[in-house]
């Protein structure tokens, strides 16, 4: 099942690329669930057992370090409780099947602190629910996957109706979509009925999925950025290692109290270990909640404004060569130019992907370990990028906090408040403060016809995007530029930033400064080589 499910995918990953619903060269939830499964897979094809309990540990523990992007990382919380709902099983029956879907959705669910319907969640809500019902009229399990990949499809055709921003134009959800070929290889695997590998729609259905704003994801419906709680409180429970611990571990029981005296939550478990994030007033009843179940270690309190750190256990402090650093500060770009810039900024480690390809899970702890720091920043640069680096976060064994820049611009913007002395919440809330006071273009070309908010785009033409509007289109990328330049600067505007990409060129970029000199007097204009892929031009407006 998970062989052809990762096949079907992956033969599929351009199509779902193509529901993108901006015509640009970059999209990639296709990609990024297609690597996110063959992870998953590869784990799976590298264990030597045939229990399914044991292999379904071992696809939860690949899609996790394999995840890539919002869409993957929300597949491998999926299949997190699907593999939790049959590790004590050999084999599987229809029920067991069934079962195991709706666990995978609930925690799914409950993963998402603000779950948006017309989303993957909710495709998978509807097969799951389709499969529970089918499995109390039949004992047959392909007739369970049939109905489970049956469900998926409704659920996929109703997501514009629930999404008002797809209900607009009917577009469907590309995460929901590359769910269905899971499902469909799922089928296909455990049924050994071919179908056909890959899908192709027709100009109609086309016209229908490109015609859109923009997609939301659920990570898009987020807000953490409102902390009401003055303690921000770390720990990781051993399970069952003190002798004063009484109870067994019950996750939900745990998390739900912890959900009642703070916010910013997040528990990670498996059948050792409990890691704890949660910001509260209350740090002592947070380690008496978790005295109950274990040995506590790596306890940590940061005070919203002075930081009072304490280590209890060095033991999970593991060096690679020199005494650790204080800080590191890690960001995602691609390009050397940006690299070089972000080292400038006082970044300490760059992580090579972005926009063409989104760093997984696995890449981002990697980062984390190599950084050889006592606690790290993340700036993803990136909206699809937040979310395997918070899932990395949780897995890292030094303090992580994520500054949620989503453009390059706004990755830079955010270094200048950087504050070496500051702790890390403190970094956080400057940081991520300063986000809103710059705005990001890029320059890029249309791979596709189609119309966007009344603006007619051309394929071949080049584009204007600001702040992820597409606002110009035009034949000419002088032109485009210039008019994007136009729509960006207004009163408050300072200093204009121009990166050229491997496709633009400085003599370019000048034409650019010089009509911002001519009709923007008292602007400061800078120019750098950013060599970045896809988009010949960044712009940065401050």
């Amino acid at each position: 099942m998970i062989r052809v499910a990762s096949h079907r995918l992956e033969k599929n990953a351009k199509f779902v690329n193509s529901l993108n619903v901006f015509p640009v060269p970059d999209g990639d939830t296709g990609t990024n669930m297609s690597l996110t499964v063959q992870s998953g897979f590869k784990a799976v094809n590298e264990s030597e057992s045939n229990n399914v309990g044991i292999l379904g540990k071992a696809l939860a523990k690949g899609l996790l370090m394999g995840a890539r992007g919002n869409s993957g990382v929300i597949t491998s919380q999926l299949f997190r409780g699907f593999s939790k709902s049959i590790e004590s099983k050999d084999t599987l029956t229809s029920d067991d099947l069934a079962k195991a879907f709706d666990d995978g959705v609930k925690t799914a669910y409950k993963a998402v602190m603000k779950p948006v319907e017309g989303t993957i969640l909710t495709v998978a809500r509807f097969g799951s629910e389709a499969g529970v019902k089918k499995a109390k009229e039949t004992k047959d399990i392909v007739e369970v996957m049939r109905a489970v990949v049956k469900g998926s499809k409704e659920g996929l055709e109703k997501t514009p109706s629930l999404l008002p921003v797809l209900k607009e134009v009917g577009v469907v959800d590309s995460g929901g979509q590359g769910l269905v070929f899971i499902y469909e290889g799922f089928l296909e695997g455990i049924s050994g009925e071919a179908s056909d590998e890959s899908y192709t729609p027709d100009e109609t259905e086309m016209a229908e999925m490109v015609n859109a704003t923009h997609h939301q994801s659920a990570l898009g419906q987020f807000n953490t950025d409102e902390i009401v709680n003055g303690y921000c409180t770390e720990m990781m429970i051993q399970l069952g290692e003190d002798p004063t611990s009484d109870e067994k571990f019950d996750y939900d029981k745990f998390r739900n109290y912890l959900s009642e005296i703070g916010d910013s939550l997040l528990v990670v478990s498996d059948d050792e270990v409990v890691k704890v994030h949660v910001h509260t007033n209350f740090p002592r009843k947070v380690w008496a909640a978790g005295k109950k179940f274990g040995a506590l270690t790596k306890i940590k309190i940061d005070n919203m404004k002075i930081q009072h750190e304490t280590i209890v256990d060095d033991e999970a402090t593991e060096t690679v060569s020199n005494k650790p650093v204080d800080y590191a500060v890690i960001t995602v770009s691609s390009g050397d130019g940006l690299s070089k810039l972000f080292r400038s900024l006082g970044v300490t480690n760059v992580i090579s992907g972005g926009q063409t390809m989104n760093p997984s899970t696995n890449d981002i702890v990697d980062a984390i370990n190599k950084a050889n720091a006592k606690r790290a920043l993340i700036l993803p640069n990136n909206g699809n990028i937040i979310m395997a680096a918070k899932q990395a976060a949780q897995l890292a064994d030094i303090p992580v906090e994520i500054v949620a820049s989503k453009t390059i611009s706004q990755g830079m913007t955010a270094m200048l408040s950087f504050n070496p002395e500051a702790d890390l919440d403190e970094n956080k809330e400057n940081m991520e403060d300063s986000l809103d006071t710059v705005k990001s273009g890029q320059v890029t070309q249309a791979i596709r016809d189609t119309e966007i908010d009344g603006l007619k785009i051309t394929k071949g033409h080049y584009m204007g995007i600001v702040d992820g509007n597409i606002l110009v289109d035009n034949s000419d990328i002088i032109s485009v530029t210039e008019q994007m330049l136009d729509k960006m600067i207004d009163d408050d505007s300072e200093v204009i930033t121009i990166l050229v990409g491997e496709d633009g060129n400085t003599k370019d970029a000048q034409k650019f400064a010089d009509y911002l000199d001519d009709k923007y007097a008292d602007l400061e204009t800078e120019i750098h080589q950013g060599d970045q892929p896809v988009y010949p031009y960044l712009v940065a407006v401050e």
